[in-house]
């Protein structure tokens, strides 16, 4: 097959969203934004078992509240997804709430589906408030254009101060069944966990009941969505939601087994790719930072240390800068408050320059080059205190990043 880009277990595909059996998508201007697409819709011929994850930020965007009701409301079903780019429908108040309903309707009305299987989301400036006209004329020329082609458009019409669409597909079997995953994501700035100011929209076809789809997308966003940072800030809108129709034709799982594990291992492929597609995305970035932290004596304590280390103004500044200052990723490590013996760590930055807490001689000038010519970092720190590890995933700050966000606001 000449679109498979990798094999493992499972498949890489370069497709998207619209991979899995039963789904569609589509991406047009609505005039939101003038000049580019801003409305996408994702569809899926069989109510699927959803759920979803939302951000911690209190002030939480009026679309968020909507969906997080609808899934309540259907005990975990949904059938079509709108989402809007240019404006974020946040901090709208009363207002803002009634216009994410009316939304809702708009797209129960023309696709003839109930209110509570259908899901918004907003994305773009705070404190705007959604022109309904333009999002209701759009969406009828959205669902005329719904097909099992239209996911790139779909994952172009999300973006805001995104460089480049963010989309991926696998495949896999189970049991002789060939099941599929697609995703969507868009993330560019304000991007730091509790998942960031991003939008992630996950689709399959596989046969699962719904306490399980949530039980995997809980764990997998803690350790992907929720491990990437671009400038610390966590926005009002950052939601993901994960769709499976049945349509695969596997047998339903109704437990954790071996053939749940084969699924939650796509899907964090899956959720993985598109997390680290946010972070090397960030605004103005130049590089992907990747910081791995082994051998903690617990997660925890290895979570807040890769995240410390990735959100660190000066370690982001000194990758930009080409400066091996490999003081500073010590100094966030130190101040995580996660349990360090400082005698035991050994730090990786191309090749081992820290050992038990002291400084190893090296070449300044090839760190230097290899900073200056990787467009992906790689951190590594070893504890030597227990098993446990974690990733984060960041970019460096630059001068681009001040410029774009003076720019946008």
């Amino acid at each position: 097959m000449s679109d498979v880009l990798d094999k493992k277990d499972f498949q890489i595909i370069k497709e998207g969203i619209t991979y899995p059996k039963g789904i569609k998508a589509a991406g047009i201007k609505s005039g939101i934004r003038f000049i580019k697409k801003d409305l996408a819709l994702i569809y899926s011929e069989k109510i699927a078992n959803s759920c979803g994850m939302f951000t911690k930020n209190k002030f939480k965007a009026a679309p968020l509240i909507v969906t997080e009701k609808n899934l309540s409301l259907s005990k975990g079903k949904l059938q079509a997804i709108l989402i809007n780019s240019g404006i974020a429908n946040a901090c709208t108040g009363d207002k803002g709430l009634a216009d994410a309903w009316e939304t809702v309707s708009y797209v129960s009305d023309d696709l003839k589906i109930n209110k509570e299987h259908i899901a918004v989301t907003s994305t773009g400036k705070i404190g705007e408030f959604l022109p309904l006209i333009k999002i209701k004329t759009g969406l009828k020329e959205a669902i005329k254009k719904l097909s099992i082609h239209g996911g790139t458009e779909a994952a172009e019409a999300i973006l805001t101060t995104d460089t480049e669409k963010k989309e991926i597909a696998v495949s896999f079997d189970l049991n002789g069944q060939e099941v599929r995953i697609g995703g969507m994501a868009k993330g560019s700035g304000m991007i730091h966990p509790n998942m960031a100011t991003m939008l992630g929209f996950i689709t399959s076809d596989i046969f699962i009941k719904g306490k399980l789809l949530q039980d995997a997308l809980k764990e997998v966003v803690e350790k992907t969505f929720n491990m990437i940072s671009v400038d610390g800030d966590t926005s009002t809108n950052d939601m993901v939601l994960l769709m499976a129709n049945g349509l695969a034709g596997n047998q339903l799982i109704t437990e954790k087994n071996d053939v749940y594990d084969k699924f939650l291992e796509a899907l964090y492929y899956v959720a993985e790719y598109l997390a680290k597609c946010i972070a090397k995305d960030g605004e103005g970035a130049t590089k992907l930072i990747e910081v791995e932290v082994q051998n903690a004596s617990s997660y925890n304590d290895a979570k807040k240390i890769a995240k410390a280390v990735i959100n660190s103004p000066l370690v982001k500044t000194a990758i930009f800068g080409k400066d091996p200052n490999w003081g500073r990723i010590l100094a966030a490590a130190g101040y995580s408050g996660a349990v360090v013996d400082t005698e035991k760590v050994d730090l990786y930055l191309k090749e081992k320059i820290v050992e038990n807490g002291q400084p190893l001689k090296f070449s300044r000038q090839a760190i230097h080059k290899y900073l200056e010519i990787s467009d992906e970092v790689k951190i590594l720190i070893d504890l030597k205190m227990g098993k446990e590890s974690a990733i984060a995933w960041g970019c460096d700050l630059t001068y681009d990043y001040v410029k774009i966000n003076t720019k946008y606001s």
